[in-house]
């Protein structure tokens, strides 16, 4: 069986993260995917290199595709990044908006070679307002639409990047998608159409409550919290104040958050995660704890005493994971039902059991790297299976037969080499 994408072609010219992304996940459905880059490499290539121009960043990011270099400031090099696109069904861009039209790879150009071209691209911004101009990476955009906050994470004071870069990833996902998306709509009209994704977008969308304002419930507090937070920044305020201020602004909403969170056990550590309060029944009940929230069917959560009820609730629940180890609270709150599970390192799962036994972990031959054990395709498809086609190219590994298939002879190749187009 041929995965969804089998004889879908797919141009990515990108570097970094979201754009690669995408063009992985299409691969692993199917799709034959060439990545054009310069003759040099992408960035992703060097850093923290093991070997020259490979590192892991980049393997993680690009397998399955066939490597092209291209020099796209040069005519040449433009004039067969526009043969590629011509016989493809979907490129892929991901550059600052004023680049495309300078390297010839702009939707309008592309487009009225290709009318049936799924055209994606991925700015920082969008490409409209007063940042549209602007380059962006996801630290940029995880300060700008307070990601950064909320995940609150400081060193001596200062908010700090989180360490998965969250909207590059999610934007990879969501641009995979429309594509999906759009190959489809073109099967019913035959036409080809331009999709726009950006980090901004996604880093908000993401947020989902976070980023949803209901009069009933935020004209309560957000005026007032907007208003003190201009006022403190206006005196220079550090960070932690700044948070704080967001934090104590929302209303209360528990008694004390002992459902879900992290707790140290006798011997490591164990995360619950409840959230419906008849998960959190079966918890307070499989620790032998008693939730005045459950007690008192007049309960105030808003009130002094619902605070001091929650800080003692609180105390009592760290204390109690404290006396037994971490399997012992495995096996006790997987019999009464409640979400759990230990704290790891994600080098500790390459054989886990449960990643194992859902092929979440393919093993794939670098040209030059050797062996390389990576996470699987995300999805499992039972009539147009998916798989790991191939581990990410070494750097125009695919350049001669990639030319060939546009037509070119040996002696032009070598030609282009020579003439630093390609290599």
């Amino acid at each position: 069986m041929v995965g969804a994408l089998d004889g879908v072609r797919v141009v990515e010219f990108s570097q970094i993260i979201a754009a690669p992304f995408c063009g992985m996940l299409l691969s692993d459905m199917g799709a034959d995917v060439i990545k054009v880059e310069p003759p040099e490499g992408e960035p992703w290539r060097v850093f923290a290199q093991f070997i020259p121009l490979e590192s892991k960043t980049f393997i993680s990011l690009n397998r399955g595709k066939r490597s092209l270099p291209l020099d796209l400031t040069k005519p040449e090099g433009q004039r067969i990044a526009q043969q590629l696109a011509a016989r493809a069904d979907v490129v892929i861009v991901n550059y600052r908006p004023d680049v495309p039209a300078k390297m010839g790879i702009d939707y309008e150009t592309l487009a009225a070679l290709n009318p049936r071209l799924i055209y994606c691209e991925n700015t920082a911004f969008g490409r409209r307002g007063p940042d549209s101009y602007r380059p962006g990476y996801d630290i940029v955009i995880q300060a700008m639409t307070g990601l950064m906050a909320a995940h609150n994470k400081t060193l001596n004071g200062v908010p700090q990047v989180p360490a998965l870069a969250a909207a590059d990833f999610a934007t990879g996902i969501t641009m995979a998608w429309a594509i999906c998306a759009a190959l489809y709509a073109r099967e019913r009209t035959g036409r080809g159409q331009k999709v726009e994704a950006s980090l901004l977008a996604t880093a908000l969308a993401i947020q989902t409550s976070r980023f949803t304002s209901v009069d009933a419930y935020d004209a309560q507090w957000m005026p007032d919290f907007l208003r003190a937070l201009n006022e403190a920044r206006a005196r220079g305020a550090d960070w932690e104040e700044l948070a704080n201020l967001q934090m104590n602004a929302r209303p209360l909403q528990t008694v004390g958050n002992i459902y879900y969170r992290t707790y140290k056990t006798a011997d490591g550590y164990i995360a619950v995660g409840c959230l419906s309060n008849s998960l959190r029944r079966k918890m307070a009940a499989a620790l032998g704890l008693k939730d005045p929230r459950f007690e008192d069917p007049n309960w105030d959560p808003t009130s002094e005493a619902a605070r001091v009820a929650g800080e003692r609730l609180v105390q009592e629940a760290e204390a109690l994971f404290a006396t037994r180890t971490t399997a012992e609270w495995l096996r006790l709150l997987d019999a009464a039902g409640v979400p759990c599970g230990p704290v790891r390192f994600v080098e500790e799962l390459f054989d886990d059991p449960q990643v194992q036994a859902n092929d979440l972990v393919v093993e794939l031959e670098h040209r030059l790297a050797g062996p390389v054990r990576m996470v699987g395709p995300i999805v499992r498809m039972s009539e147009t299976p998916t798989r790991a086609q191939r581990a990410s190219p070494a750097l125009g590994e695919h350049t001669d037969e990639i030319l060939a298939e546009l037509g070119y002879d040996p002696e032009q190749i070598a030609g282009l080499k020579q003439s630093g187009i390609t290599r």
